[in-house]
C-alpha cells in the first residue's frame, strides 16, 4: 500500500504524490475502459518507454490502484486493471479532462 513518506498532512499533497505525473493519469485514463495488457498501454500511451511505463505500473500496483493478473501462459500474459480505489478516480479525472476542454475551448 503507501508509504509512510506518500501520506502527508495536505490531502491534496497526498493525491497528487499517487497520481501527480502525466503517465499515472493516463494509465488511470486507459484502464477506465477496462483491463488491459501491458503491449496495449503501450501503444496508448505514444511516447512512453518500456521501462517508464512498467515502473509506473508497479508503483500503482504498490500504492493499490490497481491490479496486475499473470497468466500461466506460453508466452505469458499480463494484464492490468483498475481496482476498487483506483476506479474511485474516476470523478477526478472526468473533472479533468471537463476543464481541459472548457480551457482549450476558451482559448481557440
Amino acid at each position: 500500500m503507501i508509504s509512510n513518506k506518500k501520506i502527508l498532512d495536505c490531502p491534496v499533497a497526498t493525491t497528487i504524490n499517487l497520481i501527480g505525473n502525466k503517465w499515472k493519469l493516463l494509465i488511470i485514463r486507459d484502464l477506465m475502459s477496462g483491463t488491459k495488457r501491458f503491449g496495449e498501454l503501450r501503444k496508448s500511451l505514444t511516447g512512453i518507454s518500456q521501462r517508464v511505463l512498467t515502473e509506473n505500473l508497479r508503483a500503482m500496483e504498490n500504492d493499490g490502484l490497481l491490479t496486475r493478473t499473470v497468466f500461466a501462459e506460453v508466452p505469458p500474459r499480463v494484464e492490468y486493471s483498475l481496482n476498487k480505489t483506483g476506479l474511485s478516480l474516476q470523478p477526478i479525472i472526468m473533472s479533468m479532462a471537463d476543464w481541459g476542454t472548457r480551457y482549450k475551448n476558451n482559448r481557440l
